[in-house]
């Protein structure tokens, strides 16, 4: 199984970016350093954070690795124009050797999609149209485009991604309608922060039999927190929790959340031992290739999340990679 991290880089408006910016850049060296997969990237517009937009953090990240995948996790796709996010996404694919991954979803904030002036029911049809269209453009088709966004004949790109067919495209996904749409564009579905091992096995056995069988990979994101036993470490990252989903205004489950509860089901919390057999029971009895682990929650510090980072790299990474 891979362990990646997911790297939040949003900051208080009152503080310095740049120093924000220098500790994500720890981050991801310290990810890289501690043999971490990925280290994945958020999307918003119009937050009351200081949000640094992910496409040009991420080419940032290329130039400060070496060896870890840049990701995003999840790029608000239908907010971009397909043929500017082909060449966007294809150029960092080059600056960064073939290192990215790309996930992608429709958004919850209709701030967002008025903001950019997309129909809220537009987004959908956006991913269903997009996805077939970067990967033509990837393998180097010359394509007939037209859309909401606009029309192109005769599209091409002369830049072309490292990787063959381009970056992988991962949809992320809550509903099903959307994890059934993920199936049918035979896309990984990135499952996403929520769900106990009884609501996954539910909603991938959709999956799986709306795309219809044969290999896939299957990323699921997770908050974290390693302690000495799962009571320290529930209790440390319980505040940082709740604060963190307090700020979710937008999305309804965030808003009825059982702490507690979800710490204990859902969350990746506990000592080594702990989170390994969950790890095991993740990729044994659902399939799961990749778990993306949140290690830093709104309020945390920098030390905080260089500790959680290196534990995880000494304590769990060897035993699962394995």
């Amino acid at each position: 199984m891979k362990i990646s991290c997911f790297l939040s880089a949003q900051f208080d408006p009152s503080a310095d970016p740049s120093a924000g910016i220098d500790d994500v850049m720890a981050q991801a060296a310290a990810a890289e350093a501690a043999g971490f997969h990925a280290v994945y990237l958020g999307h918003h517009y119009l937050a009351k954070s200081a949000f640094v937009q992910p496409v040009p953090l991420a080419g940032y990240l290329a130039h400060a690795t070496s060896r870890v995948r840049i990701g995003f996790a999840v790029l608000l796709a239908p907010l971009y124009n397909p043929i500017g996010l082909a060449e966007d996404l294809a150029s960092l694919d080059v600056l960064s050797n073939g290192r990215l991954t790309v996930g992608i979803g429709a958004g919850y904030r209709k701030r967002e999609t008025t903001a950019f002036g997309v129909a809220w029911d537009d987004r959908l049809r956006r991913i269903r149209e997009y996805v077939p269209l970067l990967r033509a453009l990837w393998n180097g088709e010359t394509v007939d485009a037209a859309g909401s966004w606009g029309e192109v004949p005769g599209a091409s790109l002369a830049l072309r991604p490292v990787q063959p067919g381009g970056p992988p495209l991962w949809i992320g996904a809550f509903a099903e309608p959307a994890i059934r749409r993920a199936a049918r564009l035979d896309c990984p579905w990135l499952i996403g922060p929520k769900g106990n091992d009884e609501e996954l096995k539910r909603l991938l056995d959709i999956y799986h039999e709306e795309r219809g069988g044969g290999p896939v990979e299957q990323p699921m994101s997770r908050e974290a927190y390693i302690g000495d036993s799962y009571g320290q470490a529930a209790a440390a990252v319980r505040p940082d929790l709740q604060r963190q989903y307090a700020g979710y205004k937008s999305w309804d489950d965030a808003q009825n959340i059982d702490v507690d509860r979800y710490i204990a089901e859902d969350c990746l919390v506990g000592a080594a031992d702990e989170i390994v057999a969950k790890l095991r029971r993740w990729e044994s009895g659902l399939g799961i290739t990749e778990v993306s682990l949140r290690l830093q929650f709104v309020g945390a510090g920098q030390e905080e999340t260089m500790e959680q980072i290196a534990r995880f790299g000494a304590e769990v990474i060897p035993r699962v990679s394995a």
